[in-house]
């Protein structure tokens, strides 16, 4: 069997590569691994689940594994994923299950797991979760019988509870404010306008009907074209998209510029300095952001960590470090004082509240960060291994580093799911940026050509 968690989860092409025959096997595996066993009573387990179709399908046969594996579940509905994370830490449950393809189109899904505590599981926990079912593909299951079968019941008000929850993390409210909210036809659909209404700001919804086949069609936080005419249509102070999970925000000023997660994070950054809740004024971020986001950092004494691309990075270092805040340029932010894990809805909160204390536009704040032209080309390889660590192109790298010194940086990277070589250049320029990069790209292309 092949490594089936990527960095976000297990995730597929729903009933073809993620059936409900493995969604079981890896909620009966979860269940095994993730519950407590010296306790009295019976393992717990929430569930939720976006809104496309196949979440209906996946979730009927997560909930009849944790069953099976003598686990009650606690069924949550059409929530966002860390709402899911939220409402597994309130419940005190043994184990959170998200089924979602985040930004991904329709016909992918996938299945996110939580420990106790709404958090994410650390490597060597999957690593026994795929044992476990790939150990019980061949041998029967140690099935409880009778009273020791799992129960089901609904959660019928998680959304007010958590919608509660993300309120009631503000300074204070967004009077004044007057946002559109891209929903992506996801999970987003019901509580990011209630939450930013709730808080004080107008609120104009778009993408908020989800049919279950329309979630991220043209729309969220990867297709804004919509947002930022909408912006400008109803003369709102910003936009924000999520994606169909909400674990993403990205925005755009009144204009309707883009603000990406590394603007946000810098504009976050400094209001966390300034009501001194930014432990050791230190941000976290992954390889991926832009180097003006350091730059701009360091002009204003903070601290930027980076670590190995994926929220659960950023996550584990967090942890690790006892640190208050962290993200990833696509959206993905992480304020461990209100949740476990990137939380799309409470960065939107956040950021109106930075400009509602300020006065600031959103485009005067997003200002503090300059970022640099960045050039990313994926090259097909043979063998990603021997393409990004071939002599060549190390070498090649080496010249292009020194060439851009402290104005540019290279970052050469396997992808961890495809044939891939990931080449990211940022330079002054973007002329620079793109020359450097399809030079190395050229050569790891040579190192490991694709078979014809």
């Amino acid at each position: 069997m092949g490594r089936l968690f990527g960095t976000d989860g297990v995730r597929g092409r729903a009933n073809a590569d993620l059936t409900p025959e493995l969604a079981l096997a890896l909620a009966v595996a979860a269940a095994h691994t993730l519950a407590e066993t010296d306790r009295s009573h019976p393992p717990l387990a929430v569930v939720g689940r976006d809104t496309r179709a196949s979440g209906e399908m996946l979730e009927a046969a997560v909930v009849a594994g944790l069953t099976s594996a003598g686990a009650n579940v606690v069924r949550v509905g059409v929530l966002p994923t860390p709402a899911v994370a939220f409402l597994t830490a309130e419940a005190k449950a043994d184990l959170g299950v998200m089924l979602s393809a985040s930004h991904n189109p329709m016909p992918d899904n996938g299945i996110k797991l939580f420990a106790a505590g709404g958090h994410k599981l650390p490597d060597e926990i999957e690593m026994q979760i795929e044992a476990a079912v790939e150990a019980n593909a061949t041998t029967a299951w140690d099935r409880p019988i009778g009273a020791g079968v799992g129960r089901v019941h609904d959660l019928l008000d998680g959304a007010d509870h958590y919608v509660q929850h993300l309120v009631g993390t503000l300074p204070h409210r967004l009077d004044g404010i007057k946002v559109v909210v891209d929903c992506a036809n996801g999970a987003a659909a019901e509580v990011a306008p209630v939450a930013y209404r709730e808080a004080g700001a107008e609120v104009v919804a778009i993408h908020a009907e989800p049919d279950g086949l329309n979630i991220n069609d043209e729309c969220g936080s990867n297709h804004i074209e919509a947002l930022r005419e909408a912006v400008v249509q109803h003369g709102a102070h910003l936009g924000i998209a999520h994606d169909g999970d909400a674990d993403r925000c990205v925005a755009v000023t009144a204009d309707g510029d883009e603000v990406d997660g590394d603007q946000v994070m810098a504009i976050l950054a400094l209001a966390m300095r300034d009501a001194g809740t930014l432990t050791q004024d230190t941000l976290v971020a992954t390889v991926m952001s832009n180097l003006g986001l350091r730059l701009a950092m360091s002009a204003q004494g903070i601290r930027l960590i980076e670590t190995k691309v994926g929220d659960r990075y950023v996550l584990e270092e967090l942890r690790a470090s006892g640190l208050a805040l962290g993200g990833e340029q696509s959206g993905h932010i992480v304020m461990p004082a209100h949740a476990t894990t990137g939380d799309g809805v409470l960065t939107g909160l956040h950021l109106m509240a930075r400009m509602a204390a300020t006065g600031q536009s959103l485009a005067e704040l997003a200002s503090v960060v300059t970022k640099l032209p960045q050039v990313l080309i994926n090259v097909p390889v043979g063998d990603r291994t021997v393409g990004a660590a071939a002599p060549a192109v190390r070498a090649e790298v080496e010249r292009a580093e020194a060439e851009l010194g402290e104005t540019g940086r290279v970052l050469l990277r396997p992808s961890g799911t495809e044939p891939l070589v990931r080449v990211m250049v940022e330079a002054a320029t973007e002329a620079t940026a793109r020359a450097v990069a399809e030079r190395i790209a050229a050569l790891v292309r040579t190192a490991s050509p694709t078979a014809s």
